[in-house]
Order: structure tokens, then C-alpha cells, then sequence
């Protein structure tokens, strides 16, 4: 689990990033779980877009993508989630 000051750290570090997923209409699903892991394991903190025509719920869908990735919600912040998870081969980022 994240401390409240590494998920400020988290938060900080995310600001400038620009989506990289997009959960559409199709909602989470295994595919999409595989591109993310990937994805985390090469950057370790990444943000998803949640698009407007997906009916699900917003707080359930970053669940649903954070455990799918064995990841840390950092933040869900209007329709965008940022997920963290430290990398075995790539590590970067620096906690406090």
C-alpha cells in the first residue's frame, strides 16, 4: 500500500503525462489488462482515460483495472485514473 505522501508524490509526477488507454464502451477486458501490465512494467505510473459512451462506473471500472494489473490506484480524478505499479527491470521512479 502507498502512503498518502508517495500518492502526492504519484499525483505530482502524473500531471504532465497524457493518457495512454482509453476504456471505451467495451469496458475492461482481458486484452486491455495485458497492454496495461506492459505498459506499467516499462513506465510504472501511467494514466487511463475513461470515455464518456462507457456506461459503467467510473470508481468501479479503476478498481476493476487497478486489480486486473496488480497495480496501486493512485488517483481517479474526473474520468482519469492513474495507476502505479514499480517496475522489475525499469525502475525510475523514486518513492519518498
Amino acid at each position: 500500500m502507498l502512503t498518502g505522501k508517495q500518492k502526492r508524490f504519484l499525483r505530482a509526477e502524473a500531471h504532465h503525462l497524457t493518457p495512454i488507454f482509453q476504456v471505451g464502451k467495451g469496458g475492461v477486458n482481458e486484452n486491455m489488462i495485458t497492454q496495461i501490465k506492459e505498459a506499467l512494467e516499462v513506465r510504472e505510473l501511467i494514466k487511463i482515460a475513461i470515455l464518456q459512451n462507457n456506461n459503467d462506473d467510473k470508481h468501479e471500472v479503476a478498481e476493476d483495472l487497478a486489480a486486473g494489473a496488480g497495480a496501486e490506484l493512485v488517483q481517479l480524478i474526473g474520468h482519469t485514473v492513474v495507476l502505479y505499479k514499480e517496475s522489475r527491470e525499469n525502475k525510475t521512479i523514486k518513492l519518498p
